[in-house]
């Protein structure tokens, strides 16, 4: 895996943890069956996990860190799926059997991955013939907002540089077709959706949480110790989320990419 750009300080926690099948699955949730195991690579705060638990008949989670697999395991104990295995490893080569579950997610895994084409070759591996992987990314060059503002401007150049200076690839969303036929999976639908932030509940939340997150982050670290950002640039980029959050004309939209791809 590359460096992982968000880390999983407060801040980031709050942000995945409002994930939910629902948000961030919807487009695999009709083709799930009620028999099926599912493996969730990359499943961090385990909160689309355990909604999937409830759908599926098994569910595995996998991490890349010791820390990341612990706080999904609180999750899942907190929501009363301590039944649910998490494990360690690394989706470029993941310590498991050939066609070992019915489905295959990952939701907001390949942008961080070293080699995303061999990452869904793997992914591919392990799930059984007839089977499904599903992935979905965000793509963040087409994050769209209003009104203009200095500090989300910022906040694009600096989350762009770190996650790129990390190896990542933040434009995965619009690559994900072109990755899976890279690695040799025909049978490929490819689909978006978005996140949009455009109520006051909604603006409070998403602006508030990324004027911690840009201060209080691995990302902050990063950008600083680097020098890709002094702390001038990351008091702009909060008073931006800050004012977006405070301004009732504000509106954002996240765009995602998604492929459901059916394995041979």
């Amino acid at each position: 895996m590359t460096t992982y750009t968000h880390g999983h300080a407060e801040p980031v926690l709050r942000s995945h943890r409002w994930r939910t099948a629902e948000n961030s699955a919807g487009y695999l949730l009709p083709h799930l069956r009620a028999t099926d195991a599912l493996l969730d690579v990359g499943c961090g705060p385990a909160t689309i996990t355990a909604d999937l638990a409830d759908r599926v008949g098994r569910v595995v989670g996998l991490e890349h860190t010791q820390e990341a697999v612990d706080v999904a395991r609180a999750e899942l104990q907190r929501r009363g799926h301590g039944d649910v295995e998490v494990l360690r490893g690394d989706v470029h080569a993941l310590d498991l059997p050939d066609d070992s579950f019915d489905v295959v997610h990952a939701h907001q895994v390949l942008q961080h991955a070293a080699d995303p084409v061999q990452a869904l070759r793997e992914m591919a591996r392990v799930c059984r013939p007839g089977g499904t992987v599903a992935v979905r990314d965000s793509d963040y060059a087409a994050f769209a907002w209003y009104p203009e503002c200095r500090g989300l401007t910022r906040w694009m150049e600096l989350y762009q540089a770190a996650a790129t200076a990390n190896g990542g690839q933040p434009q995965a969303g619009r690559r994900l077709l072109a990755w899976a036929h890279e690695a040799g999976l025909t049978d490929v639908t490819a689909s978006s959706s978005t996140w949009c932030f455009a109520t006051p509940q909604d603006r409070q939340w998403w602006g508030g949480m990324w004027a911690d997150r840009i201060q209080r982050s691995a990302l902050a670290e990063q950008l600083l110790t680097s020098g890709l950002a002094t702390q001038d640039d990351l008091d702009l980029v909060t008073a931006g989320w800050q004012r977006f959050a405070g301004d009732d004309d504000a509106w954002m939209s996240l765009l995602h990419g998604e492929l459901l791809v059916r394995v041979p």
